[in-house]
């Protein structure tokens, strides 16, 4: 959906939508879409600004980063970002180099008279995924031997808890001891 920003009006736009974004397009190569992601957004502008609040919300299906089985994955996050003109960016830039602020951090830029909403509630969407996904904080994945996902139940194969380059130093600190 792509916002003129010339044609806004004076006291903003609300748009309550429900976006078709490709389950590709997220970082997250394995999850899928099993709701659409809708949104709920305010653009207004202000002066040469631009300021967008929005909600999200969507539900995906994830695969676990340590058992590899599939599960649910809520989304609702809200975000508040700032689009400033291009010419805006050079200043900007330079003072990046300088040093970033905090502010800097919800600033984008703008370099047509349009401003692509499904791009930035797409980054969004994407800045709420975790960088390895996990069906629960405590999953102890799966046996290193046989396959088996620990949580369906303990395997019967045995393993050697013991590190063997760590060999040297437990028997160094039984003498210790």
């Amino acid at each position: 959906m792509i916002v003129d920003i010339d044609r806004l009006p004076e006291e903003g736009l609300k748009i309550s939508k429900d976006f078709e974004i490709q389950d590709g397009d997220l970082v997250e190569e394995n999850a899928v879409f099993l709701s659409p992601l809708h949104a709920e957004l305010s653009v207004k502008k202000e002066g040469g600004e631009v300021c967008i609040k929005g909600k999200i919300r969507a539900f995906l299906s994830c695969v676990c980063s340590r058992c590899l089985t599939p599960f649910e994955f809520p989304v609702d996050s809200s975000f508040d970002l700032v689009c400033l003109p291009g010419e805006w960016a050079e200043a900007k830039e330079q003072k990046a180099k300088e040093q970033l602020e905090n502010e800097d951090m919800n600033s984008l830029f703008y370099y047509s008279r349009n401003i692509d909403l499904k791009e930035i509630v797409l980054e969004q969407l994407n800045l709420t995924l975790p960088m390895k996904p996990l069906c629960s904080e405590d999953c102890q994945g799966i046996c290193p031997i046989c396959g088996r996902v620990i949580k369906d139940g303990e395997c019967s194969c045995m393993t050697n808890d013991s590190d063997p380059r760590l060999k040297k130093l437990k028997i160094f600190m039984k003498d210790k001891i």
